[in-house]
């Protein structure tokens, strides 16, 4: 088969995946977030004081090259955030099967009825100290606990350490690290950002029950093997600064 057919195949596979998803998803099930996931902390406890604690102390990193990695982390994608642990810089045309498949298989149907039972407010609700993304209605409307951006990193990196299984421990670093980053962000607290890792890592088990999910799996693999091959290389320099800044423990 030719480069150019076995590229169309993936293309034609991910657009199908999407119109799967339009009508129904079966890689999702229902499950039951709140049986799953641990409670938030209680109103007063050892563990909210000391979620309050952690916000109000990593407010001093604003500016700081830590904030800004957290800042990058609010709107930057998997195959960004993941470059430097990967080894390649990658855009959605060079892998549009993985693409797909991280658009398609997130944590929300895991995180979203979690968040509107607990209805637990974020850490600057009640103050005016800085954040690294702007205060929207939005984001207050959406609740702290468990943190979605670190249920979809966390996921995020599982499946991309499985893929490309010798940067494991890079990949999976940095999905740690890219739930941190919303703590530094003061968008969530610590105890909201263990609970999405929690759903991150149920949500994963969730998406591989799924047949067709393990088979796009399977494709993005392919895809990304050869795309490592023949992506531009990251900047050693600065994947460096970023392992340096990433590697102390903040909080």
């Amino acid at each position: 088969m030719s480069k150019r057919l076995f590229l169309a195949g993936l293309v034609a596979v991910a657009t199908m995946g999407s119109a799967v998803a339009a009508i129904g998803d079966p890689w999702m099930p229902p499950v039951d977030g709140v049986r799953i996931l641990s409670a938030p902390p209680a109103a007063g406890s050892a563990r909210d004081i000391a979620d309050r604690a952690i916000f109000q102390a990593t407010r001093a990193l604003q500016g700081s090259p830590r904030w800004q990695i957290a800042q990058r982390d609010v709107e930057d994608g998997p195959l960004s955030r993941y470059a430097c642990a990967l080894g390649v810089t990658l855009k959605a045309r060079d892998v549009p099967i993985l693409a797909s498949l991280f658009d398609r298989a997130g944590a929300g149907f895991l995180v979203e009825p979690v968040k509107t039972h607990y209805a637990r407010a974020r850490p600057y609700a009640d103050n005016d100290a800085p954040m690294c993304q702007a205060r929207t209605a939005a984001l207050a409307r959406s609740g702290d606990y468990p943190s979605g951006h670190a249920a979809n990193g966390w996921l995020e990196a599982l499946l991309l350490a499985e893929l490309a299984p010798d940067r494991a421990s890079e990949i999976l670093a940095r999905g740690r690290q890219a739930g941190e980053s919303r703590v530094i962000c003061g968008a969530h607290s610590a105890s909201a950002v263990e609970g999405g890792w929690q759903a991150g890592a149920a949500a994963s088990a969730v998406l591989h029950g799924s047949a067709s999910f393990r088979q796009q799996l399977d494709l993005a693999r392919v895809e990304l093997a050869r795309a490592r091959i023949t992506a531009p290389k990251v900047d050693p320099a600065a994947c460096a600064i970023e392992a340096e800044v990433l590697a102390r423990a903040y909080y």
